[in-house]
């Protein structure tokens, strides 16, 4: 079973590795129900507790799939869920972090998930056109109300996160983090630590291209997040292919996957850090869980640590649109 990690100053305590539950919904190929409910439940046999959706997964979709697949054992796990997002026509068109609004998609997602309650609600990403203030003190109320257990906010910047902070408690922040995503390390990270704030890394796998098992952008089909992904395109998948290489020479050193490396990797770098690695496979999971029992001894850790100072990451992580929504 997963050893647990406390999580911020309201005691919120989660498996030390979760699962992200996005691809079992959309963005990553044809979606297969059955073996996602599957997945979903092999993960609670193996002492996972934390499980990440939002409304924007389906959209909608996501969150009917957990509320199907955990009825009868919700009190055995976690469910993380984001509103902040406009929808026309099944696509997101803008953001909406209005009071009003939160409480609406807060009430929508609790049926969907089959619940009366959500462990942690997020902003999904910084509205500008609603002060931070008025939305922590809205998703406060939910705490207040028992709908919400505890708050986080997604891809938030130091100056959106102490202001928050400073109007309720924040129990975590999410945002990308990875052996080649390193955006948090210089200001996000310290402020964390000093604020005693938890941290859930998503893509902590680079959404597969540091296991080695990736594609060229131009051979996902459109229904997979890939094929827009710069980091995938043209040149830049073959500049990236040097870290990959690096990262399977290092497991296959080891004995364990490049996934179990990557994974062991980001658990080393704080006792307030939870890796969810997204899977809508058994096997995956499976093999994702074992680098919780896997110890980097200090000479890996070092050149893991090091590995952006020798290799370069070619691309942004997000296209231009949906760099322009995060808050840093």
């Amino acid at each position: 079973m997963l050893d647990k990690r406390v999580l911020g100053n309201e005691g919120l305590s989660v498996s030390k590795i979760g699962l992200g539950c996005m691809g079992m919904s959309q963005f990553y190929g044809e979606t297969n129900d059955e073996e996602s409910i599957a997945t979903l439940h092999r993960a609670v046999e193996l002492g996972v507790t934390y499980f990440d959706s939002a409304e924007n997964y389906g959209p909608f979709l996501n969150e009917k799939l957990l509320g199907k697949a955990f009825r009868g054992i919700r009190e055995k796990i976690q469910i993380g869920t984001k509103f902040g997002f406009i929808f026309q026509n099944g696509k997101v068109t803008g953001v909406n972090s209005r009071p009003e609004h939160i409480r609406k998609v807060v009430d929508e997602s609790l049926k969907r998930l089959d619940t009366d309650y959500i462990d942690i609600l997020y902003q999904h990403r910084v509205d500008p056109n609603v002060p931070i203030e008025d939305v922590i003190g809205e998703m406060g109320n939910l705490v207040k109300e028992g709908k919400v257990l505890y708050l986080g906010l997604c891809e938030a910047g130091e100056n959106t996160i102490r202001r928050a902070h400073a109007i309720h408690p924040l129990s975590v922040i999410q945002s990308e983090y990875s052996l080649w995503e390193r955006n948090l390390d210089d200001v996000i990270r310290p402020l964390l630590k000093q604020l005693n704030i938890g941290l859930i890394t998503f893509c902590p796998l680079g959404r597969g291209f540091l296991t080695g098992t990736v594609k060229k952008a131009e051979d996902y089909t459109t229904s997979d997040f890939r094929s827009l992904d710069p980091r995938f395109k043209n040149e830049n998948f073959d500049s990236n292919l040097s870290i990959t290489h690096r990262v399977m020479e290092l497991s296959s050193e080891i004995g364990i996957t490049p996934s179990q490396l990557c994974l062991a990797w980001i658990l080393t770098q704080g006792k307030n850090i939870v890796p969810i690695p997204g899977t809508k496979r058994r096997k995956y999971l499976e093999e994702n869980i074992k680098a919780a029992e896997v110890i980097l001894d200090e000479s890996i850790q070092q050149e893991l640590g090091n590995l952006l100072n020798n290799l370069s990451v070619a691309g942004p992580r997000y296209e231009e649109k949906m760099m322009s929504l995060i808050d840093r």
